[in-house]
C-alpha cells in the first residue's frame, strides 16, 4: 500500500471520534500560525522603532522621539510614548516608570493572547483519542462476545489494533502542540525582556540628560563660552525643552 491509501485507511480505522480530532487539530494549527506571525511582527516591528529611537534618546531629541512613537503601532512605541507623555508633567523616575509600566500591562496580554488554548487543545486531543479508543475496545469486545471461539483471540486483536488509532493519532498532534505552546511562550517571553530593558535604558537616559541640564544650564565654560556647546548639554537641553512643553 502507498502512503496514501495507509493514511486513507488510518483515519477511516479511527471512526467517528478521528472528527472532533481534527476540528481540534484545526483550530490549534490557526491559533499556532496567527500567534508566530503576530509575535515574529512584534518583534520586527520593535526592533526597527528601537533603532530609530535610541540615538534620538540619546541625543536628547525627545520631540523627534515623540513623532515617531505616535505614528507606531510597535509596543515598545506605546511604552516609550507613555513615558514621554508623563516627562512633561513629572521628572520623578518613579512616576516615568509607573506610566511605562502601565503601557507593559496593556501589551503582554496581547503578546500572550490565544497561547495558552494550544496547550488546551493538546490536552483535550489526547483525551478525545483515550475516549475514542475506549468506545473502539467496548465495540470490538461486544462484537467478539457472538464470534467462534476460534476466532475470537484474532478478531480481538484486530479490533484493539484499530482501537488504539485514536490514541496514536492523538498523540502525533499532542506533541507537536505542546512543543509549539513551549516556542510560543519562549518568543513572547523574549519580546517582554526586550520591552523591558528598552524601558530601563529610558529611563536611564532621562535620569541622565536632567542632572546635566541642572549642572550645566548655570556654568559658563572658562573662556566665557557657554557649557552648552558640549553635545551632553545640548541633550540635556532637548530633554529639559520636551519637559517644559
Amino acid at each position: 500500500m502507498n502512503p496514501l491509501s495507509t493514511a486513507i485507511k488510518f483515519f477511516q480505522d479511527c471512526g467517528l471520534f478521528i472528527f472532533p480530532s481534527l476540528t481540534i487539530m484545526a483550530f490549534g494549527v490557526a491559533i499556532a500560525i496567527e500567534r508566530l506571525l503576530f509575535l515574529s511582527r512584534a518583534r520586527n516591528d520593535n526592533r526597527k522603532v528601537w533603532d530609530q529611537v535610541l540615538p534620538l534618546l540619546q541625543g536628547g531629541r525627545f520631540k523627534d522621539v515623540a513623532l515617531i512613537t505616535e505614528k507606531s503601532d510597535a509596543a515598545i512605541s506605546r511604552i516609550v510614548n507613555n513615558g514621554l507623555v508623563r516627562l512633561q508633567s513629572a521628572r520623578r523616575r518613579e512616576d516615568i516608570d509607573a506610566a511605562m509600566e502601565e503601557g507593559m500591562m496593556e501589551i503582554v496580554p496581547r503578546l500572550e493572547k490565544r497561547t495558552h488554548y494550544i496547550a488546551t487543545f493538546a490536552n483535550v486531543i489526547t483525551l478525545v483519542g483515550l475516549l475514542g479508543t475506549i468506545m473502539g475496545l467496548i465495540k470490538g469486545f461486544t462484537a467478539v462476545a457472538a464470534v467462534n471461539p476460534a476466532e475470537k483471540a484474532e478478531m480481538l486483536s484486530a479490533s484493539i489494533s484499530i482501537a488504539m488509532n485514536n490514541t496514536a493519532f492523538a498523540l502525533m498532534v499532542a506533541i507537536p502542540f505542546l512543543l509549539i505552546h513551549s516556542f510560543l511562550q519562549s518568543r513572547a517571553s523574549e519580546i517582554v525582556d526586550s520591552l523591558e530593558a528598552a524601558k530601563i535604558t529610558f529611563l536611564n537616559l532621562v535620569q541622565r540628560l536632567a542632572p546635566e541640564q541642572n549642572g550645566h544650564g548655570a556654568q559658563s565654560a572658562p573662556n566665557g563660552s557657554s557649557a552648552h556647546g558640549a553635545p551632553g548639554a545640548r541633550a540635556a537641553q532637548g530633554a529639559a525643552a520636551y519637559a517644559r512643553a
